[in-house]
């Protein structure tokens, strides 16, 4: 007789969510609204990568940073230097000190060649000398004139290579057009993270709605995770850009948050 384990996954806000407000608003609205706890997206926003600020904010709002998202994006290229490794050093420090269990990285860019050539072995290296756990997360390709480009190396699906922890990003599954339930259940014990968004796969547009508001699987995700013990973290990264006020973008950032709890909660 099969054991059915209930889920302990904490539910976090990225703070990138709550985007063009600043990482201080990311945690006061996310304490207000009660979520779990914060994951820093490392970016523009001088808050985001200084500990010091972050660990004020923390302790202002009590309100744990759970997880830091190191600075891979195209527009954050020059925060915390050029070095790929450097960034992610800085991240796993960060995490260390704010007592945060996850780094969430991407693949790197294929022009990244040295970075690229060295990913899996100098994450490898890196886990043996931390508990911080690094989550390779599932990027997408680009359509161009008919064409698939894939501008990551060693490529933009960690299933296929042998990363033992994964972050799983509902909205880029949209995007990529893979099958979100397949990569789920490919993925097994290896799945350490979830950026819970939705889309409806418009090429190229990386939409990260609300759960509920597209195509993906999210409800039906999150309720396998509640039946089978899954203990990573959930991560609500959204896109609030075009909400029309504040209200508009906390009622969001709360059905958002509501969808979560309603589908992780044992059935």
């Amino acid at each position: 007789m099969s054991v059915t384990r209930a889920s302990t996954a904490k539910i976090a806000l990225s703070t990138a969510s709550v985007y063009p407000e600043r990482t201080p608003d990311a945690f006061e609205l996310a304490a207000r609204l009660g979520y779990d706890g914060v994951e820093i997206m490392v970016g523009a926003d001088p808050v985001s990568q200084d500990v010091d600020v972050l660990e004020r904010l923390s302790d202002h709002y009590q309100l744990p940073i759970l997880a830091i998202h190191a600075p891979c994006l195209l527009v954050t290229q020059r925060v915390w230097g050029k070095d790929p490794w450097i960034k992610l050093q800085r991240a796993q420090r960060a995490a260390e000190r704010v007592g945060a269990r996850t780094v969430v990285v991407h693949p790197p860019f294929r022009w990244q060649r040295d970075y690229a050539r060295e990913f899996e072995t100098g994450l490898a290296r890196m886990r043996e000398e931390t508990d911080v756990v690094f989550a390779v997360e599932n990027m997408f390709p680009l359509k161009a004139r008919g064409n698939e480009v894939v501008p990551y190396s060693p490529g933009w699906n960690p299933i296929d290579y042998d990363f033992p922890q994964v972050t799983l990003d509902l909205s880029h599954t949209a995007v990529s057009g893979v099958d979100a339930k397949e990569m789920f259940a490919k993925l097994g014990d290896r799945l350490a993270h979830l950026h819970l968004a939705d889309g409806l796969g418009v090429a190229n547009k990386d939409e990260h709605l609300v759960p509920g508001r597209g195509n993906q699987p999210c409800a039906e995700i999150l309720e396998r995770m509640a039946g089978n013990g899954y203990d990573g973290l959930v991560v609500l990264e959204i896109n609030t850009r075009k909400a029309s006020g504040r209200t508009e973008r906390i009622d969001d950032l709360a059905e958002a948050l509501a969808f979560a709890r309603r589908h992780l909660a044992p059935s």
